[in-house]
């Protein structure tokens, strides 16, 4: 990834994992990144996993969070857009779609496009893959995970970053809660894979 432009790495010792994933997908057309920053795991999605003619669908605001400084995310999004752009002269047939809304308003026009073409053609647009790696905040995690679940595929895999982060701030300002909610409850339709500083599981139903 030398000729990207990068300026934080959290995400280079995943691919050892995720590269297990790949197989356990039930296709490889539609990936969804609910946060994606500079693009660093949407560059590794496109290269790793995504298929020729298939669509990664990267929800941000590129305004930031709690825990962004001042600036910070103005070069973040300048970065994506010409890491997007170097990733798409080596795969020209593979599709970035970039959403630039609060994961809510990107979720549900997700969950939109998906109800107006179901059945038409034949094709499932709900997603094989999402990585929700968005606000940190419980309520906001919560709230993103149960919109995505709906979006994801019977055997799609879901990613959630930052699950083990030892956020110093109370837990409500950290995922674990949110994540542990969210599989407690829908405990019939998860299937954990990996838990560790990510929680990956698969849905099952």
């Amino acid at each position: 990834m030398s000729d990207y432009k990068f300026t934080k790495d959290w995400f280079s010792w995943a691919p050892e994992v995720w590269s297990q994933l790949v197989p356990l997908l039930p296709a490889r057309k539609r990936c969804l990144e609910i946060g994606s920053f500079e693009g660093r795991s949407t560059v590794w999605t496109m290269e790793h996993i995504l298929e020729d003619d298939g669509t990664i669908v990267c929800i941000d605001t590129w305004e930031g969070g709690e825990e962004h400084v001042n600036g910070e995310m103005t070069q973040a999004e300048q970065n994506f857009d010409y890491n997007m752009a170097l990733i798409k002269e080596q795969f020209p047939h593979r599709h970035v779609h970039k959403c630039k809304k609060t994961s809510y308003y990107g979720l549900t026009a997700q969950a939109e496009y998906i109800r107006n073409l179901e059945g038409k053609d034949g094709k499932d647009r709900h997603f094989d893959f999402i990585y929700v790696d968005g606000s940190h905040i419980a309520k906001d995690v919560l709230t993103d995970t149960c919109i995505a679940w709906q979006l994801l595929k019977k055997d799609g895999i879901m990613v959630f970053d930052d699950y083990a982060w030892g956020n110093p701030r109370d837990a409500l300002h950290r995922p674990k809660p949110a994540v542990d909610a969210f599989t407690n409850i829908f405990a019939e339709e998860v299937v954990p894979i990996h838990t560790h500083y990510q929680m990956i599981v698969r849905k099952a139903v």
